[in-house]
């Protein structure tokens, strides 16, 4: 356990991780000084246990931040910020959470980022450890925050990071690491696709194995790997025993390690087959970590999926509604597409829309001529109906869903996969997807 007593820390933004950080340090000997550019930061008010610590609230003070020996940054704060910019030109310590982590963990560590899927992939990974009989720990960028699961009765941690997290570390060591995919996202925040690339390919710096992507060459970085193993998955026949793809095997679909037969792709409770691609990269993930193939095949076959992420909500008149909720980008719109088009019996009806974050949906043009139907809404739902000739441009999600439902016949498929992020009309993308479910359900069966 690292002593961090006696240094001059500062903690800037005091959301979830923030306050995670604030906890982790007190309990290190640290006091640090919490800011926030708000006045009153909710999860702050929140923790209660805090209040008593040194606060600067309602602005980053930049004295204070250039006083600081460490300075800890929430992920949802950009590095570009002058003031923290010049606290990195002074050559002061700006690191987050997971850097935090990576220094006082001790157990292996599998990481898990992407533009799409990672949630899946780690929450599946976690499973499979439990089956395994792991004492294991699943966090990071969803569900508890990363120092918060640090324990010595922890065997293996399963953490799935973000771009923003990754920008702040850099001596995580992990058992195996991967890049599933990476479409453009947070477009408001990188000057471009190769800036954001780079930044979810900081992953692989001291990782023992990597797991790459075959179908994805944005996944693809040799020059981080100077030893151990690179490991790919796909959808194609896996190439050699490094990797694991589809392949036929006694007349039907098998997940495959080079030849060896996995797992029959029937046996899978998940829709598409972005999903069948999570389910190899998880099984790549845990190949490398050392977790029996028997206890990676029960976890895959209890495995529902996670909400808002392709998610089936109801079937009405013989219409079925898809909750996808979750993808807030171009590439997770064109997955969902992509892979669900081929288990459709009538028409794929599409709901797209909401704040694009900066983005170019011209990429999505492709994916979109094999929907029937194009129905958009919320603030960028204009720049997605440009695409397709015929769509339908409608102002809320409300109106949508009644008009799919008007169009929708007996064997299609409507699809709320929007491409953008809720918050121009919506809470968040979980608000979003209860409401598209409780719409889909209140159609007259």
């Amino acid at each position: 356990m690292i002593d961090y007593g006696g240094q001059q820390i500062v903690i800037v933004g005091l959301g979830q991780s923030g306050v995670s950080c604030a906890r982790f340090l007190r309990a290190r000997g640290a006091c640090p000084l919490l800011m926030d550019t708000r006045e009153s930061p909710a999860a702050y008010e929140a923790a209660t246990d805090l209040h008593g610590m040194p606060t600067c609230f309602g602005g980053l003070n930049e004295d204070m931040l250039l006083t600081a020996e460490l300075i800890v940054v929430s992920p949802g704060l950009s590095l570009k910020l002058p003031a923290l910019d010049k606290a990195i030109e002074a050559g002061i310590d700006v690191v987050g959470d997971i850097e935090l982590f990576a220094r006082e963990v001790t157990a292996p560590v599998v990481a898990i980022t992407g533009s799409n899927g990672k949630s899946t992939v780690t929450t599946l990974l976690g499973e499979m450890a439990h089956e395994a009989k792991l004492r294991v720990a699943v966090g990071g960028n969803i569900g508890v925050p990363a120092l918060d699961l640090i324990s010595p009765d922890i065997e293996l941690y399963v953490l799935e990071l973000s771009s923003f997290q990754l920008e702040t570390t850099s001596s995580l060591k992990c058992i195996a690491a991967t890049v599933l995919n990476v479409s453009e996202d947070h477009m408001d925040r990188y000057d471009d696709l190769s800036a954001y690339s780079l930044a979810k390919q900081r992953i692989y710096t001291n990782a023992e194995n990597i797991v790459f992507n075959r179908a994805d060459s944005q996944t693809w970085c040799s020059r981080f790997l100077t030893h151990g193993c690179r490991f790919s998955y796909g959808l194609d026949t896996p190439p050699d025993t490094n990797s694991i793809g589809v392949a036929e095997h006694d007349g039907e679909r098998w997940l495959m390690r080079g030849t060896k037969p996995l797992l029959a792709v029937k046996e899978l409770k998940l829709l598409g087959a972005h999903n069948l691609a999570n389910v190899a990269a998880a099984m790549s993930l845990g190949t490398l970590a050392g977790l029996p193939l028997s206890a990676m095949q029960e976890a895959v076959r209890k495995f529902r999926g996670l909400a808002h992420r392709c998610e089936f909500a109801c079937e009405r008149n013989g219409v079925v509604y898809v909750n996808d909720s979750k993808a807030t980008n171009v590439g997770a719109t064109e997955a969902a597409i992509n892979g669900l088009i081929d288990s459709v019996d009538g028409g794929l009806i599409l709901l797209a829309g909401g704040d694009g974050k900066g983005a170019d949906f011209e990429p999505l043009a492709v994916a979109l001529e094999k929907v029937a139907t194009l129905i958009t809404f919320g603030r960028d739902g204009e720049k997605i109906a440009v695409l397709k000739p015929g769509s339908h441009e409608l102002h809320t999600l409300d109106q949508a869903v009644a008009k799919a439902s008007q169009i929708a016949k007996p064997g299609d498929v409507v699809l709320l996969s929007p491409a953008c992020a809720s918050f121009d009309q919506f809470q968040s993308f979980e608000h979003r997807g209860q409401r598209f479910a409780q719409l889909a359900m209140e159609i007259s069966a």
